[in-house]
């Protein structure tokens, strides 16, 4: 699986002037990185001053946009980033009212304490009567730790969780592929499907140990800005390419939205 991941909740356009933040540049993001091999776009939304917002009114919007411009080619994952601005319960309230094809949670956000797991806990099981597909976003080796966990006590109601392993962060350290290593580590070989995103330069390196390794990448601006020979990129969609051809490099073909689909099908249990 490739997805792609366009802007985030902090880049502008003084990052990259390409950097899409209406929803007409976040359509025309989505048809070119189909185009380049991507099946699942990582949705944002931005207000009127270029914040990032969970309106649900603002993604209804740009989610009407994508659709027109690529149908049902693509899997959209809007994110339920806190970024700062929202509540757990603010988080959980705005997926209940847009009910998307597909969300990222973060894991540290959505249960940042125990006192919040029962909440949380009926939240994900709405998700999956609504068979609404999650994928849980760890940062480090201890919240996948604190994920099993949840596992173990039935607070996760999906067979085959699909997870995301963060490697380096935002602003922060660069990421090297390396990170991957204590993920997979404390997986203990859990036959769960992961993918992964890579803030910074090595991008493409993280990206092809994922690939080598059974996993699936998720690239774009929102982590890098930079191709594999270290140079800046016109679009998000030459990364898409470029995770396209590391993934048939690996011997891994890459799966459109109908395969993807039929996936998490089997993966609900």
């Amino acid at each position: 699986m490739i997805m792609s991941a366009p802007n985030g909740a902090r880049r502008t356009k003084s990052d990259h002037p390409l950097l899409p933040v209406t929803a007409q540049e976040t359509a025309r993001t989505a048809r070119s990185c189909l185009a380049a091999g991507a099946s699942i776009l990582h949705l944002h939304v931005r207000d009127i001053l270029g914040a990032h917002s969970l309106d649900p009114q603002l993604y209804t919007k740009a989610i009407s946009a994508i659709d027109r411009a690529v149908g049902d080619a693509m899997i959209i994952q809007v994110t339920s980033e806190a970024a700062g601005r929202y509540s757990s319960d603010a988080q959980m309230r705005i997926i209940d009212i847009l009910r998307p094809e597909a969300v990222s949670l973060a894991l540290r956000e959505i249960i940042p304490d125990s006192a919040r797991e029962a909440e949380a806990a009926a939240f994900l099981a709405r998700l999956a009567r609504a068979r609404i597909w999650p994928q849980f976003i760890l940062y480090d080796a201890g919240d996948l730790v604190g994920f099993t966990s949840l596992y173990r006590r039935g607070l996760i109601p999906f067979a085959a969780p699909f997870l995301l392993f963060v490697l380096g962060r935002y602003g922060g350290r660069e990421a090297v592929p390396e990170d991957l290593d204590p993920f997979l580590d404390t997986l203990h070989g859990r036959n769960w499907p992961w993918m992964v995103c890579a803030f910074g330069r090595n991008e493409a390196a993280c990206m092809a140990r994922a690939a080598g390794l059974g996993g699936h990448m998720r690239v774009g601006f929102e982590n890098n800005f930079m191709d594999q020979a270290g140079r800046l990129v016109a679009d998000n969609d030459i990364l898409v390419r470029q995770a396209a051809r590391i993934a048939r490099k690996a011997g891994r073909p890459v799966l459109d939205a109908v395969e993807i689909r039929n996936l998490v099908t089997k993966w609900a249990g």
